[in-house]
């Protein structure tokens, strides 16, 4: 008889060279999304709207019953929904569903509170390309699929 082994866990790695997340079970990759990460580079400076890099968890998540392109202030669906945006425009909406990190290294643990998430934006002609003002963008339709697969405290890697 075979002893009862447990699933390998559902992690997240989030590349910036290739501008893609990965949804991994151990280490096989069980789906792929494209991405957009700050177009301000990689940090964790406060008020520098840089992507952190490291070791991160899934602390809280938002939006699990909100319509695609919902608009989110403050965490809370404001009941509007997102236009797409202009190319260019500066806007920076958080929409759909929020995945809300915290870092679990000292040169990341501010991450929480510089309020870093993955989120859906009304930017998705700029997924692919580093354009966001610190977060993880990434579509609607994709961030919506991807959001009941990844519990709270499911581990995230942001790897340059």
């Amino acid at each position: 008889m075979q002893p009862f082994r447990q699933p390998f866990p559902l992690t997240l790695r989030v590349s910036i060279a290739e501008q893609r997340l990965f949804l991994l079970r151990g280490e096989a990759v069980e789906a792929s999304y494209a991405i957009s990460s700050s177009r301000f580079g990689l940090g964790s400076e406060p008020g520098s709207y840089k992507t952190p890099l490291g070791r991160f968890v899934v602390s809280e998540k938002f939006g699990d019953d909100a319509p695609l392109g919902a608009v989110f202030k403050g965490r809370v669906f404001t009941g509007e929904l997102a236009p797409f945006a202009a190319p260019g425009a500066d806007d920076d909406l958080v929409t759909t569903r929020i995945l809300w990190l915290a870092g679990l290294e000292p040169h990341n643990a501010n991450t929480k509170e510089r309020y870093i998430y993955i989120h859906g934006t009304n930017h998705e002609e700029s997924i692919g390309f580093p354009s966001s003002h610190g977060c993880i963008r990434m579509r609607n339709p994709e961030i919506a699929a991807l959001y009941p697969l990844v519990p709270v405290g499911t581990e995230v890697e942001i790897i340059a």
